[in-house]
C-alpha cells in the first residue's frame, strides 16, 4: 500500500465528452511527467543501474545477483511513504560511482528526513549509508534500508551469519510462508557462473521473507524484525542510522550492445485457454446498452461479484450483477462474506434459486477475517443443498496468496479453492509492477502444491489493492480531487494492456482453471462510465473511453476454446508476450513495457502468411473510441522465415497473427 504526495498532473479539463487529445505519455503509462531517468554504473566487475535513490538490477557479470537496493519507510499501516528528494547528486566514473541525497518522506501521519550515500568502488564493493531522524512523532512499521534478492536465487545455498553464529540454508522453492533466514547480519551465496556475493548488514537486525506471496519477484531481506511489536513510535528528534555492503567476487560481463529481445513461441508445450471472467462494476451503475455490445465481444465466462452479506445493500447489488451478466452471457461468480456462523448465507441461495441466474462457483468467508474457515463452509454447503443450488462452494483467500499459504484451508469440504492478485503491495512504479508478472506463475505452482488437483481460481486481478487487510488502524480520508486507493491511474494506459497480457500468460500457463480481471467499467474497468464526465484530474479519460486493456481481452476471446502456448523472452522486463493458437493460427500479442523503443526477434516454428494490429500511442484514440474500426485494421508482413524483426514504440502493443504449417 502506497501514500504519497500528489503529483503535478494537467489541469482539470472541461465537461467534454469524446475522445481528448492526451499527451503521449498520458496514454502510454498515465502522466505527463516523464520517468525517472536511469543512469548504469559500474563498480568493478559488477553493473547497476542508478534511479532516484534507488539501485536496480546489480549485475555480477551476466547474473542478477540484487534486484533493487533501496530505503524505505512504512507508516503504521504499512502504506510506503515515497522521498521527496531536498538534495541529489550523482557522480558516474568508469569503474566507480557515488550518489548523495537527500530525501523527505512526509504523508499525513509520517514525516521523516535522511540522507543517503551509496558509493561502488573498483575492487566490486557498494555500499549504502542511511543516516536520518524523524521530525515529529509518529508510529511506523519500518524505516530502513530493503535489499530485494531476485527471485531466480529459489534454492540457492547460503550462508547467514548471526549474532549466535554462522547459519546454512537455501532460497526456498516453492513460496515460504515463514521467514527463510532471522536475525541476519550478513550472507554470502554462490551464483550461476561460479562467482560469490556477501551482503553485511549494520545499524539493526535484519530478516528475509518470501515477496513471492504478494507477487513480488523476490525475496526480501529488510530491518526490524517482524516479532518486535508493531506499530512502533518513533519519537521527533530520533535518529536512523543504517549501513548496507556488497561485495562480489567474479569476472565482469562483457558489452553486448543494444542486442534485440528475443521472443521464442513454443508450439509443442500449451495449456488449454482457462475461462476468463470480469468483475462487477464497484460503482454500482447498471452497463449501458452500448457497454453489453462491447463487453459481449470478449465472451466472458463470469461475473464476479462481492456480497456483504452482513449488510443491507448485498440483495440489490446481487440483482444488478444478475442481470447483467446474463446480458452478457456470463454465469456469476460470487465472493460472499456472511456474517458469525455464516449468518446471511441461507438468505443468499433462497435469492439465487428464485432468480434462477447461472453460478459458476461461490467463495465463502466470515467477516472479518480473510480466508475461509471450515465453519462458513459447511454453512453454504448445507445452505446451498436446501436450496437446490448446484454449485461449486469453495473459498481460499479474499487478500494475497500469502493469507492462502498460511492458512489452514477446510480443503476436503472445498470444491474449489481461489486467491485474488495485485501488483503494488510494496512497490508502485512501473518496472516494479512488470517484475511481479514472473511471479504469478511462482504463487500458481506453490497453491498447487497446496490445494492439489482441486480447481484453481485468481482473481480479481487487479492493478491496486481492492482493500487493507494488514491495516492495524483507519486509513486517511482521500483528499477532494484525488484518487482512492484502490484507483491505479494507468487502468487506462497501454501499460495497463501490456501488464494484462503479461499476467494472462503468467496465469494460464502455470495452469490456473479461472481468471478474473478487471471491472467492466469505471476507474477500475476496462470501459470509462458513461454517465459523467471526469472529475478526478490524475485520471485521464473521457466518457465512454475504450481502454486499452479491452483490445487484449477481445484478442484472447477470439481464441476462446483454444490453447495458450509456452513464450520464451529473453528480457521480460522489457517486452512481455501472450501466446494463443486454434486450429494452424497463432496469435502472438507482444508489449513493449518501456519508455525505450524495443527492437524484438519474434520466433514461432512454421511461421507463413502474417499480419500485425499496432496499438500504440499513434493509433490508441481509434481503439478508444472506435473498437469495430480498430479491430478491423492490420497490416501484411508476408511470410515469416525463421524469425520477424519488429520495433515496438515506447509502451507499445502488437498482435501479431501467423498461419502455421503443419
Amino acid at each position: 500500500m502506497r501514500s504519497k504526495r500528489t503529483p503535478k498532473e494537467l489541469s482539470m479539463p472541461d465537461e467534454r465528452t469524446g475522445p481528448v487529445d492526451f499527451p503521449a505519455n498520458v496514454s502510454r503509462y498515465g502522466r505527463a511527467e516523464p520517468l525517472p531517468p536511469r543512469y548504469p554504473v559500474r563498480a568493478g566487475p559488477l553493473t547497476a543501474v542508478v534511479e532516484d535513490g534507488d539501485l536496480r538490477y546489480i549485475r555480477l557479470g551476466n547474473d542478477l545477483v540484487i534486484l533493487r537496493l533501496y530505503g524505505a519507510v512504512r507508516d503504521r499501516n504499512w502504506g510506503t511513504i515515497e522521498p521527496h528528494f531536498l538534495a541529489y547528486e550523482l557522480d558516474r566514473r568508469d569503474d566507480g560511482f557515488t550518489v548523495r541525497f537527500v530525501a523527505e518522506n512526509v504523508s499525513p501521519l509520517v514525516d521523516f528526513e535522511w540522507s543517503g550515500e551509496i558509493t561502488g568502488s573498483a575492487d566490486g564493493t557498494i555500499t549504502a549509508t542511511m543516516d536520518g531522524k524523524a521530525r515529529k512523532t509518529f508510529l511506523r512499521n519500518r524505516i530502513g534500508w530493503c535489499v530485494l534478492h531476485p527471485m531466480d536465487v529459489a534454492g540457492v545455498a547460503a550462508t547467514v551469519e548471526t549474532p549466535g553464529g554462522a547459519v546454512s540454508g537455501e532460497f526456498p522453492d516453492l513460496i515460504s510462508a515463514d521467514q527463510p533466514f532471522l536475525d541476519m547480519q550478513a550472507i554470502r551465496h554462490g551464483t550461476p557462473s561460479g562467482g560469490e556475493i556477501t551482503i553485511q548488514f549494520e545499524g539493526d537486525l535484519f530478516e528475509m521473507e518470501d515477496q513471492r506471496n504478494w507477487t513480488d519477484a523476490s525475496y526480501k531481506t529488510y530491518s526490524t524484525p517482524l516479532r518486535i511489536p508493531y506499530p512502533a513510535e518513533i519519537r521527533e528528534g530520533q535518529r536512523v542510522w543504517q549501513r548496507v555492503t556488497i561485495t562480489a567476487r567474479g569476472e565482469a560481463a562483457a558489452d553486448t550492445g543494444d542486442e534485440p529481445v528475443r521472443v521464442g513461441v513454443d508450439t509443442t508445450r500449451a495449456h488449454a485457454l482457462p475461462p476468463i471472467g470480469l468483475t462487477a462494476a464497484s460503482h454500482g451503475q447498471p452497463l449501458s446498452s452500448e457497454d453489453i455490445a462491447l463487453l459481449q465481444a470478449l465472451s466472458p465466462a463470469h461475473l464476479h461479484v462481492t456480497l456483504d452479506l452482513t449488510g443491507d445493500a448485498w440483495l440489490e447489488r446481487l440483482t444488478r450483477a444478475a442481470a447483467d451478466a446474463a446480458a452478457l452471457g456470463a454465469a456469476l461468480q460470487i465472493e460472499a462474506v456472511a456474517g458469525n456462523g455464516g449468518e446471511g448465507l441461507e438468505a443468499l441461495a433462497d435469492a439465487l434459486s428464485r432468480s434462477g441466474a447461472e453460478v459458476a462457483r461461490v467463495l465463502v468467508f466470515s467477516t472479518g477475517e480473510m480466508t475461509t474457515s471450515e465453519a462458513v463452509i459447511d454453512a453454504a454447503r448445507e445452505a446451498f443443498a436446501r436450496a437446490g443450488i448446484a454449485t461449486q462452494i469453495g473459498g481460499g483467500s479474499r487478500a494475497y496468496f500469502t493469507e492462502l499459504n498460511r492458512a489452514e484451508l477446510p480443503l476436503a469440504a472445498m470444491d474449489v479453492v481461489g486467491y485474488t492478485l495485485n501488483p503494488q503491495v510494496h512497490a508502485f512504479d512501473n518496472a516494479s509492477l512488470t517484475e511481479t508478472l514472473a511471479a504469478q506463475a511462482e504463487t500458481v505452482r506453490s497453491a498447487r502444491a497446496i490445494v492439489g488437483d482441486r480447481p484453481l481460481t485468481v482473481g480479481p486481478v487487479t492493478l491496486a489493492p481492492r482493500f487493507n487487510p494488514n491495516a492495524t488502524g483507519p486509513d486517511p480520508e482521500t483528499p477532494a480531487g484525488e484518487l482512492p486507493p484502490s484507483v491505479d491511474y494507468r487502468q487506462p494506459s497501454l501499460f495497463a494492456a501490456g501488464w494484462l497480457a503479461g499476467s494472462i500468460n503468467a496465469l494460464a500457463n502455470a495452469g490456473a482453471d479461472a481468471l478474473t480481471f478487471f471491472e467492466t467499467t469505471g476507474w477500475k474497468g476496462l470501459i470509462e462510465r458513461r454517465d459523467h464526465p471526469l472529475r478526478v484530474a490524475a485520471f485521464h479519460s473521457w466518457p465512454g473511453m475504450i481502454f486499452p486493456a479491452y483490445h487484449v481481452l477481445a484478442d484472447v476471446a477470439e481464441f476462446g476454446g483454444g490453447d495458450v502456448l509456452s513464450v520464451a523472452v529473453s528480457d521480460p522486463l522489457r517486452i512481455q508476450a501472450l501466446a494463443l493458437r486454434e486450429d494452424g493460427h497463432v496469435r502472438v500479442i507482444l508489449a513493449n513495457m518501456q519508455v525505450e523503443p524495443a527492437p524484438v526477434a519474434l520466433e514461432v516454428p512454421g511461421m507463413g502468411e502474417t499480419r500485425v494490429r499496432r496499438l500504440d500511442h499513434e493509433t490508441v484514440d481509434l481503439a478508444a473510441s472506435d473498437a469495430a474500426a480498430f479491430r478491423a485494421g492490420g497490416d501484411p508482413l508476408g511470410e515469416g522465415g525463421e524469425s520477424i524483426a519488429i520495433e515496438l514504440p515506447p509502451f507499445g502493443l502488437m498482435t501479431v497473427d501467423v498461419e502455421v504449417g503443419a
